[in-house]
């Protein structure tokens, strides 16, 4: 079971990377490095991290099934993202 790592970034906002693949398992920590708070919130309500201020600690969730998870942030909605979970 590892880790991934997402950053949160911008101007432009977004997530880097976009489209993450891992394993059944695995974790993803979603890190904010802008100056303005961000969430990272599955489109199907599997994970919400809530406001990611600048400088607090990163979000983390771990996927246990396999699939395809969107997600976005709810304070800015063109920032989207994608974990695929094999």
């Amino acid at each position: 079971m590892a880790t991934h790592k997402v950053t949160i970034q911008g101007p432009p906002f977004a997530f880097d990377p976009g489209s993450i693949t891992i394993k059944a398992g695995d974790t993803v920590e979603w890190t904010n490095a802008t100056p303005a708070p961000h969430t990272a919130t599955a489109d199907n309500g599997e994970f919400d991290s809530g406001r990611i201020r600048p400088g607090a600690p990163p979000f983390s969730h771990t996927f246990n099934a396999t699939g395809e998870i969107d997600y976005h942030c709810e304070i800015h909605p063109s920032m989207t993202g994608t974990v695929i979970v094999t």
